[in-house]
This record gives C-alpha cells, sequence and structure tokens, in this order.
C-alpha cells in the first residue's frame, strides 16, 4: 500500500518557522546590517561611539561578516523559511557578541556603551528561545 502525498513538497515541510524566529530574524537582520554597514561606511563615527579602535580593517571585516549574517537572516525571515538552522546561526551569533561585549567590558579593554550592545544581543537570543518553546 502507497502512502498518501500530503501535496506539500519536502523542503516546505523542514522549513516550517515560527512568528517569534520570523520576527527576530527580522529584529536581528535590522539591527546587524546597520551595524555591520556602519563601520565600513564610516569608521570615524562608529568609533566616536564606540570608542577608538586599533585595527581598522578588523572593524570592517567583522562589520562585513555581520552583514552577511543579516542578509541571510532578512532573506530567510522574508521567505517564511527560518529553518533550526538559521535559527542557530542567529541565536548563535548573538550569544557570541554577547559574551564578548560583557568579557571585554569587564577588563577593560572596550567601552562600557558595549553593555548596550550586550543587551540588545540577548534579546536576541531570548526570541530564538522563545521561537524554539513554540515549535
Amino acid at each position: 500500500m502507497r502512502k498518501r502525498d500530503s501535496g506539500i513538497r519536502a523542503d516546505q515541510r523542514t522549513t516550517q518557522d515560527t512568528p517569534y524566529w520570523t520576527r527576530t530574524a527580522r529584529l536581528q537582520s535590522g539591527y546587524f546590517l546597520v551595524g555591520g554597514i556602519w563601520p565600513i561606511l564610516h569608521l570615524r563615527s562608529f568609533e566616536f561611539v564606540s570608542g577608538p579602535k586599533v585595527d581598522g580593517w578588523l572593524v570592517k571585516t567583522v562589520g562585513g561578516l555581520l552583514a552577511v549574517v543579516g542578509g541571510g537572516l532578512w532573506s530567510a525571515a522574508n521567505r517564511q523559511r527560518v529553518t533550526p538552522e538559521i535559527a542557530a546561526v542567529g541565536a548563535g551569533t548573538a550569544t557570541v557578541l554577547a559574551a564578548i561585549d560583557i568579557v571585554y567590558v569587564k577588563r577593560r579593554r572596550i567601552s562600557p556603551v558595549y553593555l548596550l550592545d550586550a543587551a540588545a544581543n540577548l534579546i536576541l537570543v531570548l526570541g530564538w528561545v522563545r521561537g524554539r518553546a513554540t515549535r
């Protein structure tokens, strides 16, 4: 006896996201795109807010990587294809950035303004966790 086809493609069945994941992906994509592109376009104003940097090329490299992650999150959210793998990239990136911010502010290597970035990233992590709980 053959199994009846549900009419849903396999890629559709495995890519269902939650409203929390879609919203979190959109929010994080905007935050990462703006924050990532800013030092590339105008490093001086970025440093005015965040403090002086030793290696501008490294700041721009990290900014570029964040913009790429933001672009991927935006694309997934707009297509309503926020998979568990996309959620892991979003949550993992935000977790790492928050941890780095907290550790290096505590060590007085970066400006305390980075605690605001840590808070924003932790809010994003909570969005991903909440989305996971509703799956």
